[in-house]
């Protein structure tokens, strides 16, 4: 179960399709370039452990580029098409990375890297940038046979930094003989969600990302296909679900937001009836967002809870979601433990840190301190997620840690006024935050970005106000509500809180 064997079997099968352009990547083209890339690779110098960078868009070479790293032993780190220069620099050298592939999407970054980098080997793919080689132009100068010494590699991913500075999570690499050494996402695909051979599955998310990158490559192990948008736009989104007749797709709660605030003739416009199963994760999903694509696409609807540390998966099916609504699920890999402050196991409904009994070992790539620091004295370990489990083992998330507020002494957790806020059909994005005040320690912020940009910001916030106060506890209610066109979201749709906390933290101190 891996693209070498689907080459020789179905080498005439779509391994992969981008969605807007309909570019076509046939499991014979994927396993003749991937294993180009591994000469050139090798011709380069690299082995078993060693690394390399990616910076790229959802190009059509992004999924060869990383099957030909897999087939070295190499670890690929995959960075952010939005990361600065500097960013980007720092994972190149803190991942120890020896070659970086580039995108000419990526030009402006890639091109400011070229001074900075001038040990790194570099290579571009789809176009040119002074400084890069082409990409396409060394791997076709290569072999397409397979190289004399094929090796599992890994990909080292890093945090998205929304806390501080990226941390690289690095697994071992296997020494189970190369071919043979499956993704854990594929026996969780197959038990959760019904892969198979026949599968379609949909990337709307940047495959920079953990998820998308790591189901992709679990979908190409099985033998399926992957369509992948080269952007997400909603509307696009449910074109590419009738047009390639998608099956399975896995979405965060920001596209099911963006889905469902689209207006109802357009949502009825599109066939959606191919779809078998799909799923979310890496945010909480508000309740109500989630039993509006429940009674809109169906009970096909999984969650799960995990991290790129791989160190539990906590999942979750509509039928089950349905009798414990707001849960992320319970743990199939691991034991999930809440603890206090002092490490010690909480009973069910207590709310405290949530951490993995059991799961696999991770460490973050040269800082020995972060990894000390997400184990506690029992050698669990954390996401450094807050929540709490009921009677049957359901977890449920709070809020991140780092960003809880507290205000007077109360520990306010903003995902829960952001669950709530987001729901009103004014606001098309919110993120909550603590910000200084004299009187209370924090006070708490909503900033809002309005559906209509047009509408009497004024008159909003004392709507929105009223809307939190009539659903929540005085406490939790937001003292000031500010306004912007957008928020700093990754493009998987995870929050840069740390950049909002950084700039109120920076303004004058403010009394509630």
């Amino acid at each position: 179960m891996h693209p070498v064997a689907h080459a020789l079997t179905t080498p005439d099968k779509p391994a992969y399709i981008m969605a807007a352009t309909g570019e076509t990547v046939t499991y014979g083209d994927l396993g003749v370039r991937a294993n180009q890339g591994a000469h050139l690779f090798r011709s380069l110098g690299l082995k078993r452990g060693d690394g390399i960078a990616v910076l790229m868009d959802n190009s059509a070479r992004y999924l060869e580029v990383i099957w030909a790293a897999e087939r070295t032993g190499v670890y690929c780190t995959c960075l952010s098409s939005k990361l600065t220069a500097g960013e980007a620099e720092y994972i190149i050298r803190d991942g120890d990375c020896r070659v970086l592939i580039a995108s000419k999407g990526c030009a402006e970054v890639a091109a400011t890297l070229v001074p900075m980098l001038d040990d790194v080997r570099r290579y571009v793919v789809d176009g040119a940038i002074d400084g890069y080689a082409s990409y396409e132009a060394a791997r076709d100068a290569k072999p397409a046979t397979p190289i004399a010494d094929p090796s599992p590699g890994g990909i080292l991913l890093y945090s998205s930094g929304t806390t501080g500075k990226p941390k690289g999570v690095k697994h071992a690499l296997s020494d189970e003989p190369f071919g043979t050494n499956v993704s854990p996402l594929v026996m969780l695909g197959k038990g959760l969600y019904g892969f198979t051979p026949e599968m379609v599955y949909l990337s709307p998310a940047p495959l920079y990302h953990a998820a998308p990158l790591r189901w992709s490559m679990a979908v190409h192990q099985v033998g399926g296909t992957v369509v992948a948008m080269e952007h997400f736009d909603p509307e696009a989104a449910l074109a590419a679900i009738e047009r390639y007749r998608i099956t399975h797709a896995q979405w965060v709660p920001t596209h099911f937001i963006r889905l469902l605030k689209l207006p109802p003739d357009i949502r009825e416009r599109y066939d959606v009836s191919s779809l078998k199963a799909v799923w979310h994760a890496a945010a909480p999903c508000p309740i109500p967002v989630k039993q509006a694509m429940i009674d809109w696409w169906g009970p096909i609807i999984g969650e799960y809870y995990a991290g790129t540390e791989g160190n539990g998966f906590c999942a979750i099916s509509s039928a089950e979601w349905l009798t414990h609504k707001g849960s992320v699920g319970r743990n199939l890999t691991a034991q999930t433990m809440i603890c206090d402050e002092e490490g010690n196991a909480l009973p069910p409904r207590a709310e405290g840190d949530v951490y993995f009994a059991g799961g696999g070992a991770f460490e973050y790539h040269n800082d020995p301190a972060k990894t000390a620091e997400a184990a506690n004295a029992q050698g669990w370990t954390t996401l450094g997620d807050v929540g709490w489990l009921d009677e049957e083992g359901y977890l449920y998330l709070t809020d991140r840690k780092s960003f809880m507020i507290i205000s007077g002494g109360v520990n306010i957790y903003p995902a829960e006024i952001e669950n709530l806020l987001v729901t009103h059909p004014k606001v098309a994005d919110v993120a909550v935050i603590g910000a200084p005040d004299d009187e209370m320690g924090e006070q708490v912020v909503a900033i809002v970005c309005p559906a209509d940009p047009t509408e009497d910001r004024a008159q909003l916030a004392a709507e929105l106000s009223a809307f939190a106060r009539a659903n929540l506890s005085h406490v939790k209610a937001p003292r000031r509500i500010d306004f912007r066109e957008t928020l700093p979201r990754h493009e998987t749709g995870k929050l840069y809180k740390r950049l909002l906390r950084d700039e109120y933290w920076a303004q004058p101190r403010e009394s509630a």
